[in-house]
Parts: C-alpha cells; sequence; structure tokens
C-alpha cells in the first residue's frame, strides 16, 4: 500500500520503533502468533489472528492510517513455498 508522505523505508522504519519501544513488551507474551497491525501516525494498533482483520478495524477508525502490521513473536509474517526433502 503506497503512501503519499512516507517512503517505503520510513514506514518500515517507524513500524519497527513503535513495535519496539511502546508495544512489544505488553503483548508478546499473550499474543504471540497473531498479528498486530500499526498506525505509524498516531501509534494505534489493532491485533488479531487474521491481520485483514485487524487492518479493517484499525482503518474503520483511522481512515488515512499509514500501516504497518507484523506477526508477533515471528521474524515474518508468511512462509512462502514448501520445502520437500528427498532422501
Amino acid at each position: 500500500m503506497p503512501y503519499a508522505n512516507y517512503t517505503p523505508q520510513e514506514v518500515l522504519s517507524r513500524g519497527e520503533a513503535i513495535y519496539a519501544q511502546q508495544i512489544r513488551d505488553q503483548v508478546e507474551t499473550v499474543h504471540k502468533g497473531k498479528f498486530v497491525v500499526i498506525d505509524i501516525v498516531t501509534g494505534e494498533y489493532e491485533i488479531d489472528l487474521d491481520d485483514l482483520i485487524a487492518t479493517k478495524r484499525l482503518l474503520a477508525r483511522h481512515p488515512n492510517a499509514v500501516l504497518y502490521g507484523l506477526r508477533i513473536g515471528f521474524p515474518t509474517a508468511y512462509h512462502i513455498g514448501k520445502h520437500l526433502l528427498y532422501g
């Protein structure tokens, strides 16, 4: 999702900073594996098992939100592809 006033790198760095400084300690043990979607302008966020639902709830409150999302407790949100072992 492109934003007129923010580069992708700005969204990433602000989102990561907000998560690390304001949110992580409150959610990591309770919500591991769920998605958090953060408005990098207001610092408000939503958590859900479904990232789209969290996004829609946050956009309902802040239609012009600049969003950053991640999966709580994991280095990546999704795993793409399969890994097959032959032996």
